[in-house]
Order: C-alpha cells, then structure tokens, then sequence
C-alpha cells in the first residue's frame, strides 16, 4: 500500500446535555446551565462534533496526490456515524495524520466522543497517534513552533504570510456555535474544509522545506489539489444527492430579493450576470453553492465555467 495521509479538523459546538449531566443540572433551564459553564473555553469532553473536514492523499513517485476532500456534518449524519465513519477510514488506510493544534484539541476530543458514544475505534491504536513526539501525527502547530507555546502562530497567519487565502473573511472558530444555533451547519462544513485545505498546502510546504519533497513535486502536488478541487466542482451539482440531503440554502425567490435590492439604477444588470459577480466577493455565499444556484436557474452555461474558476482562485490555487 503507497504511504497515505489524512489532513483533518474538527468544528464542535458546546455539550450542554453533557455539562450538566457531569455537575448535577440535568433538568435545569439551558439559561442557568449556560451560566455555570460560563465563558470560558469548555473542556475538550465538553465538546459536541458537528463536522470532521478531511483531505485523504497518498504519494505517488513525483508528488501527493488527492483521493477525497469532504466534510461531513451532523446535517447529514448523527455525530456517532461521523465518528465512526473517520475512525473505519483511518482503520483501512493507517495514515499519518496530518493537523493544526490537534494534539491539544482535536485528538483528545475525537477519543472522548467515540467512548462517550461507544464507537469501536481500533483504527486509533493501530498507530501511535496519540504519542506527541512522533510521526504518527503531524501536528504542525506544534512542531513549526518547536512546541513552544510563545513561537506558536496561527492557521491564519500562516496560510497568508505564505501566499494563501487563510480563512473565509465573516467567519471563524468563534462563531460557530451561533451559525450552528441559526442552522447554517453547511456554512460551517465550508469553513473547516478550507482549513483542512489550507493545513494541507502547509505541510506539502513543510515536506519541502525538510527535503522529502523536491521543488518540482512540490508544485506537482499543488497542481494535482488545483486539478481535484477544479473536478469536484465540475462535477459534484451533477451527483445525485443522499436521501434527506438539501439543496443549496438560498431559494430561486430569495436570489430574485437580493438581485432587486442590490441592482442600481443606473446599470441593470440580468440575473445571471449578477449571481457570476457575486462569485468574486467573499463576504457572499462560497462559489460552490453558487455553481449550484446557476444550474438550478438554468443560466447561461457560459457562467459555470465562471464558477468553477472562480471557486479554485478562492482556494487560493490559481
């Protein structure tokens, strides 16, 4: 079996059923549970999974190569099968594990849910993935920093001080559980795979700068991510969705709204020229969703071709 990686994150939102279950509030209003939880980060058993982002990649004589990017989320899936479903894939492949602060957070978190909802996760032990110092996992929070926690950086800081896009512009780790209350689980789902992405390309730079790739399969590897991201988005409107799965969020109607409302008077602009616009602002909704908004308007087919590029420059891989 070729050498494989699996590059992951966990979004999570706070386990208030759990918090109380543990400190004697079972039955109390969430308001007054709320406030003896505070403020304060909970602990990481706290800690409801609501999406796993991962990229999956195996490596090919010259470069790395994609075979999954995804995030799946407690919108399609309770979080015991997202749990299992991710433990089963690791148990199959016995990666090296790939993160940004997941010796801290995620690892710890991933353990604490599969026993609280008594998934068999043997895929965890086949490796030492819960041993900090080896290459087992890669945590490159901890390791770019020499784990020291005064050096350390940010995913963010990071990803744009070497040319990246970073994170989505309106929305970060600290609103999460606020999307996840107003029901915008897919707009969270969109956040963690852009930083899976991102800690991706980190540690494909990171593989060159210790010489286990040369330059050349370095950019090999970014062309094959380009080249993956560019045919999933071709594709992925096409594929017939799961039972119970939504469509895109926004509503022909509502698209119609926002159209009227942001026309000017003085330059009328055809819906379909309008949706391609909104795919260069990043405030909007992400170019994916919009590529699905054409085809179910039926716009000009010129326009998905639009999408689809404009989706990969937002990736930052044009």
């Amino acid at each position: 079996m070729k050498p494989s990686v699996i590059v992951w994150d966990l979004e999570t939102v706070p386990d208030l059923a759990g918090f109380a279950a543990a400190n004697d509030l079972v039955g109390k209003p969430e308001a007054d549970i709320r406030e003896v939880l505070g403020n304060r980060f909970p602990k990481h058993i706290y800690h409801i999974i609501v999406c796993i982002g991962a990229l999956v990649a195996h490596r090919e004589s010259d470069h790395w190569a994609v075979d999954a990017l995804g995030a799946p989320h407690v919108g399609e899936h309770t979080e015991k099968q997202l749990i299992a479903s991710f433990c089963d894939k690791i148990a199959e492949l016995k990666p090296q594990l790939v993160t940004f602060n997941g010796n801290s957070f995620d690892l710890p978190v991933l353990r604490y849910r599969a026993m609280i909802h008594g998934v068999a996760a043997p895929g965890l032990a086949a490796r030492l993935y819960f041993n900090r110092y080896t290459e087992d996992t890669v945590d490159l929070c901890d390791i770019l920093s020499s784990f020291a926690p005064h050096t350390k950086a940010s995913l963010n800081e990071l990803s744009k001080i070497m040319g990246m896009p970073g994170k989505h512009e309106g929305i970060d780790g600290s609103v999460v559980e606020r999307y996840f209350l107003e029901g915008r689980i897919k707009e969270i789902a969109d956040y963690c795979e852009v930083d899976v992405v991102n800690t991706y390309r980190v540690w494909l730079r990171y593989e060159l700068f210790r010489g286990r790739l040369s330059e050349s399969e370095h950019q090999v590897s970014e062309r094959n991510l380009a080249d993956f991201i560019r045919g999933r988005v071709k594709t992925a409107p096409h594929s017939p969705r799961a039972p119970g799965v939504l469509g895109p969020e926004l509503r022909v109607a509502e698209v119609e709204r926002l159209h009227q409302a942001s026309a000017r008077a003085d330059k009328a602009t055809s819906i379909d020229r309008w949706v391609a616009d909104l795919l260069d602002e990043p405030e909007k909704k992400r170019a994916e969703s919009l590529y699905e908004l054409l085809l179910r308007l039926n716009l000009n087919m010129s326009h998905l071709d639009e999408a689809r590029e404009a989706y990969v420059r937002r990736l930052g891989l044009r």
